[in-house]
């Protein structure tokens, strides 16, 4: 009774839920909805009394459906019921509760399961006020970063205060969450539940005379850091209780739970979801027959409960004055009707088959697994291949009448060098700038309802319409677990693709040329086709999705997808589709490989041919190219910031030359202006001023640093951010800091043995530059486990070559421009294309 089933954790075919505490014995008054004593302790006067409490750590093998008890080192919390806890990653985080000696302490307490073997507990060092002691709470994480306390009983009274703890931020503190909004009521017993964007669920409770509630509030986190509280529409069937609630999808299930007075809710509704998308409360059907089905509708109260994908498991909990051992198993992937299953029964594998296929049940588990642990920011314990958010003190520029942040570089840039032998991953350093000459060089590649209600606008964070867009997420953005196909099929075919370019063109055609965006802003250079650097990107420095940091930082994609790589058919149909799941955080902006007389010649066209046969490769890289002509052509940032691919060559004085572009455009029709968008450089370096012919090619040329001070001035600007040229440290200054160079891909085209980076933009216009380095030759990606730091006891991918022979053929018969900074040693006419 009053467990906490927290999870999942673990890989792909071991996803886990870990039980801890509860109460194990009652004495005094008999009473099911288990009103606890106004003043917790030993004599507890009326109402039911803890005679029993375990801090106890059980582990549930999904696939298996067995328990198994843990004894974790360390020293533990001590024993509880009605306490509060959240997975976090590969951790489950305690606080508060209740015991037979008295109200629990405030403090964190972390279970660690990096070493799934060696569990530790740990406890976490919090400054600063937070939430009190206090029993009958929740505790949540929102978006895998906030860790959010709300309301309880700290012995005296019913609590209305809310607190949040952004585990990306040390040292850690609780900051209070102000009222902002329909704030809800003092309450106790009620429940919070998490929705994949980000949105917090508190439903029911009791209030402080002891009634039943049967309202919901939702809370979200705006991305300029305020909180927001906004009333769910209608209310719930039967107030309630002392229930258990959780996510799937956008729908809130809600099961058992008291009603005061010795009472339970009846059988009959014991079961009712809250379907955040359409606004509404229901009641779903089970399939009737179903083993378990009968169980299932019963109630009960001070249950435990959790969601691992599309499965809703339930645990014990109190029936009248019994306490249970049951364990309740339901599938909600249809979205109408509930699935019951024993998954203790010998039936549970080939029931899972039989509904989902041989295998898939298991991977779809593990996929929601892998997901969540993959980017849960990690608590209590060092992250290796991650680093926190770094605080950078605001600068302020007048502006006219305005006082606004300056543009600046962060004096210090991330590194992330992988090792090359050894056990040793993900080594963790941060640099100055001002010493970083060609930093990536020493690194070398050997050491690497009724009533209707509006909705509220915290209601409107919708899930994307289903399409081939999903299939591409589920099957690519896998950051640790990604590595290619043996036989280089491709898994879309043609008309999947052709499906996928008609929803990203419609997002296309609503976009300006030039994008306005709004900081934080996490900013990627050059991709090329060099698959494995985006996942390594991904998953050293945050993935986008709604498990990653995508609810609270856009992403800024600035051109050249394809060509020179092996993997230009996973890059481009992966970025679109983020870009169908989430139009309004992920930007894409056209670069000169983005065009059909580039591409044909620097492989694009000829991976499309390998990898979906001919003439469906032909057709499929045909309107691939036709999509490219809708690509907008430059985003502001913060109307301080000008992205773009190339540069601003001879032509472009105002930014309004660009908008006035209109698309669909292909390099001809674009004339001069497009030609210096996508094709111009910076001069080599700032003693070089004016415009000069580029060693690119005829009819190409390259800017000084005056051109660059000028166009900032005449557009109000403080910064331009390009790419289009491989730079040896994956990032590099021009005219005096004005211009930045960006390129995301490590040791291009397999010769340049040069860093990749992303640029990080926080609200305060501070960007701070975060690198790779590359793989040394023929090494594979090993999966790491994210936001712990320690290896995970997994077989390594299979190693590939990094790029086919074909490619290979390609990029020394056309060689690339070498990195800024390097003399050309080939003919330049042959950079042209570059």
């Amino acid at each position: 009774m009053d467990a906490e089933v927290a999870g999942p954790d673990g890989e792909v075919s071991n996803a886990k839920l870990i039980l801890f505490g509860g109460a194990t014995a009652l004495e005094g008054s008999q009473r099911p909805d288990g009103n606890a004593p106004a003043s917790p302790g030993p004599a507890s006067g009326t109402g039911i009394r803890l005679a029993g409490a375990t801090s106890d750590v059980h582990i549930l093998d999904v696939r298996t459906g067995r328990w198994e008890r843990m004894q974790p080192q360390g020293e533990p919390p001590s024993p509880r019921a009605a306490h509060a806890a959240a997975a976090v990653g590969s951790m489950v985080v305690v606080q508060g509760g209740i015991g037979p000696a008295g109200l629990a302490s405030e403090d964190l307490h972390v279970l660690d399961f990096t070493d799934f073997d060696r569990p530790r507990w740990h406890r976490v060092m919090v400054q600063g006020p937070g939430p009190s002691a206090r029993y009958a709470h929740t505790l949540a994480l929102v978006a895998n970063r906030f860790l959010v306390a709300m309301g309880g009983n700290d012995g005296k009274a019913t609590l209305s205060d809310a607190w949040a703890l952004d585990t990306s931020d040390k040292p850690y503190q609780w900051s209070k969450i102000m009222d902002a909004g329909e704030t809800p009521t003092a309450r106790m017993y009620a429940t919070a539940a998490a929705r994949s964007d980000g949105l917090l669920l508190l439903c029911g409770g009791r209030d402080a005379e002891g009634t039943p509630l049967g309202d919901a509030y939702g809370l979200a986190r705006h991305r300029d850091g305020r909180w927001e509280w906004a009333a769910a529409p209608g209310v719930m069937p039967t107030s309630r209780y002392q229930h258990g609630a959780v996510f799937v999808g956008a729908r809130l299930h809600i099961s058992g739970g008291a009603v005061g007075g010795g009472r339970m809710v009846d059988d009959a509704a014991a079961t009712v979801v809250l379907d955040t998308a359409a606004g509404l409360w229901c009641t779903q059907s089970r399939a009737s027959g179903a083993e378990g089905a009968e169980e299932w509708t019963r109630s009960r109260c001070r249950h435990a409960v959790a969601a691992v994908g599309s499965y809703v498991f339930i645990y014990g909990g109190l029936r009248g004055s019994t306490l249970l051992d049951d364990f309740l198993l339901a599938d909600d992937s249809s979205g109408t009707e509930l699935t019951i299953c024993d998954p203790r029964s010998p039936a549970w594998r080939q029931w899972l088959d039989t509904a989902h296929g041989t295998g898939a049940a298991a991977a779809m588990l593990a996929e929601a697994a892998a997901e969540e642990a993959a980017a849960a920011a990690a608590l209590g314990v060092r992250r290796v291949g991650a680093v926190e958010d770094l605080q950078c003190l605001d600068e302020e520029l007048e502006v006219g009448n305005e006082r606004m942040a300056r543009t600046q570089l962060y004096h210090r840039a991330v590194v992330v060098a992988q090792e090359a032998t050894g056990t040793l991953r993900g080594l963790v350093r941060q640099l100055s700038i001002d010493q970083f000459e060609n930093e990536s060089r020493r690194v070398s590649m050997g050491t690497d309802s009724v009533g209707k209600a509006q909705r509220t606008p915290l209601f409107e964070r919708n899930v994307s319409e289903p399409g081939v867009h999903k299939l591409v997420l589920r099957e690519l953005l896998v950051p640790r677990h990604w590595k290619p196909s043996e036989d280089r099929k491709f898994f879309l075919d043609a008309e999947q693709i052709n499906d996928l370019c008609e929803a990203v063109e419609r997002i296309f055609r609503e976009e300006p040329s030039v994008l306005r965006l709004r900081a934080p802003v996490k900013l990627f250079g050059d991709l090329h086709g060099q698959f494995g650097d985006l996942m390594r990107l991904f998953e050293e420095y945050g993935t986008p999705s709604t498990a990653g940091d995508i609810t609270y930082i856009d992403y800024l994609f600035l051109g050249d997808y394809v060509d020179r790589g092996a993997h230009s058919l996973e890059t481009i149909c992966l970025l679109l589709a983020l870009k169908i799941e989430f139009p309004r955080s992920i930007h894409l902006i056209r670069g000169n490989h983005e065009a059909a007389d580039i591409n044909a010649l620097f492989g694009f066209r000829l991976e499309c041919i390998e990898r979906l046969g001919d003439p469906n490769g032909i057709w499929a890289w045909t309107r691939i190219n036709a999509m490219f002509n809708w690509l907008p052509l430059a985003a502001s940032i913060e109307d301080r910031i000008l992205c773009m691919h190339g540069g601003i060559g001879r032509s472009i004085n105002r930014i309004e030359q660009i908008d006035a572009l209109q698309r669909p455009l292909t390099m001809e029709d674009g004339g001069v202006v497009l030609m210096d968008l996508l094709w111009s450089d910076p001069t080599t370096n700032d003693g070089v001023e004016g415009v000069q012919p580029s060693p690119r090619g005829p009819g190409l040329v390259t800017f000084g640093p005056d051109r660059v001070k000028e166009f900032c001035k005449n557009n109000n600007l403080q910064m331009i951010v390009r790419a289009h040229e491989c730079v040896m440290d994956g990032f590099e200054r021009f005219a005096q800091g004005h211009l930045i160079t960006l390129f995301s891909a490590t040791n291009y085209c397999g010769t340049a043995n040069n860093a990749g980076a992303i640029l990080v933009l926080g609200r305060d216009l501070v960007m701070v530059p975060k690198l790779i380095h590359p793989l040394p030759p023929n090494e594979p990606r090993t999966p790491k486990s994210m936001g712990s730091g320690d290896e995970i006891d997994e077989e390594p991918p299979t190693p590939h070559p990094v790029t086919d022979t074909w490619m290979q053929v390609i990029n020394e018969e056309r060689p690339p421009t070498p990195p800024r900074g390097r003399p050309s040693k080939d003919a330049p006419n042959l950079a042209f294309f570059e």
